[in-house]
């Protein structure tokens, strides 16, 4: 079943952290084709690690425009760990417009961990000048970047803009339903989660997977994974509370608290939704999750803290503290590797729309929250090219 020779053409928006991990990971698992381990599936649909293609990315710092993604993705502010140096992408990173996806507070820290606008694209900035905001440029890069598009003949765009990019993300959506590219969308931003968003992708018969990506074994599948298991052995939850530091871009950005409301409503979605699935209250339990504390010294280290405190057999009470210590881009990384493959495979069997398993799986706030079993098995069956009830109802509708 593998498509040996076959590239999925992917263009990355915001050439980060993230980025550079799935960058350099992509790579690693082309080359070192027999490895398996650090994978969650080698092959989906028939396509491994060295179908993936990236095309082009497109960035507002001046440290990586016009550089190749070999580059680009080692270039300040990045900070993850570099497992392998050996990138030979020579796909280009181009301009794109700021808008609202670089928090002002940012202007306070140093060079290093911060993003550093090209001068050029200053105009765009919708949040630091908003007077002084060239809408008609805008238009001008938008076209621009269309025809990067085109050019480089992108199937699939990853989103991987800063938190709190609500309008660059929804600017990028439309280029999207004008392309018929289809949008991996890793921040919580909603699109995929969004009726009214998800029907635009469905007339434009695209599928797409969203919103705002769960790591590979990150905090919030562990949050899942503890709220189940509570659940499944007869437990009530009184509190679920998970807490989160790191030294990246990202962390730094979510300082701006302004730009934070729907990633808390999106990582304790993923708590609630077990809840929900089950057909239990939260009214009794306090469940919280979020960003804490930005600390440079971390760099793209995340540690995540947990405190569950349970009511089991006649009420006795169970305590649970725990502490989750991870590299935050590759874990991002191993799970978006996962989905662009899903969505292409969705694409080439003619489904439309929001992936309901694969973005349960993949993402904190799907259109559908799931179960792990169930989103696993929904997972499994696309990856064999099988069609579920789920699938069969998202399959292009013809005339």
């Amino acid at each position: 079943m593998e498509n040996q020779f076959k590239k999925i053409k992917v263009a990355i928006l915001g050439v980060g952290n993230c980025a550079s991990s799935l960058v350099q990971g992509v790579e690693y698992y082309t080359v070192f084709s027999e490895k398996k381990s650090g994978l969650m599936a080698d092959d989906i649909g028939g396509y491994k690690a060295g179908n993936i293609e990236f095309v082009c990315g497109f960035d507002i710092d001046e440290r990586k425009i016009g550089l190749p993604l070999k580059q680009a993705i080692f270039a300040k502010p990045n900070c993850a760990i570099v497992l392998n140096p050996d990138v030979r992408s020579e796909a280009p990173v181009y301009r794109s417009p700021v808008i609202d996806g670089v928090s002002p507070l940012m202007a306070n820290y140093p060079p290093d961990n911060r993003f550093i606008i090209k001068e050029n694209l200053k105009p765009t900035d919708l949040l630091a000048s908003p007077g002084a905001h060239d809408a008609a440029f805008v238009q001008e890069l938008r076209q621009e970047i269309i025809r990067h598009l085109k050019d480089h003949e992108a199937e699939v765009l990853i989103n991987y803009l800063p938190v709190g990019s609500q309008l660059a993300t929804e600017f990028y959506a439309e280029i999207c339903l004008e392309l018929g590219i289809s949008l991996v969308n890793c921040i919580p931003v909603f699109i995929a989660s969004n009726p009214e968003w998800e029907q635009k992708f469905i007339d434009a018969g695209i599928p797409i997977i969203g919103d705002d990506m769960r790591s590979q074994f990150g905090a919030s599948i562990l949050s899942q994974m503890l709220q189940e298991l509570a659940f499944e052995r007869g437990h009530h939850v009184r509190a679920h509370i998970q807490r989160n530091v790191g030294g990246n871009t990202d962390f730094l950005n979510m300082e701006d608290k302004n730009r934070l409301k729907s990633k808390k409503i999106s990582k304790e979605n993923v708590i609630r939704a077990q809840n929900d699935i089950r057909g239990i209250s939260t009214e009794d339990s306090f469940l919280h999750a979020g960003p804490s504390e930005y600390i440079a010294y971390y760099g793209d280290n995340k540690v995540a803290n947990f405190r569950l405190e349970l009511e089991g057999f006649m009420g006795a009470p169970v305590f649970l503290d725990a502490q989750l210590s991870v590299q935050d881009s590759p874990n991002s990384a191993g799970v978006v590797i996962d989905a662009i493959r899903y969505v292409y495979v969705a694409r080439e069997l003619g489904l439309v729309g929001a992936l309901r398993g694969p973005s349960a799986s993949t993402q904190k706030t799907p259109p559908e929250q799931m179960m792990f079993s169930d989103a696993l098995y929904e997972c499994h069956a696309l990856a064999k090219r099988e069609l579920t009830e789920s699938t069969r109802r998202q399959l292009m509708q013809t005339a």
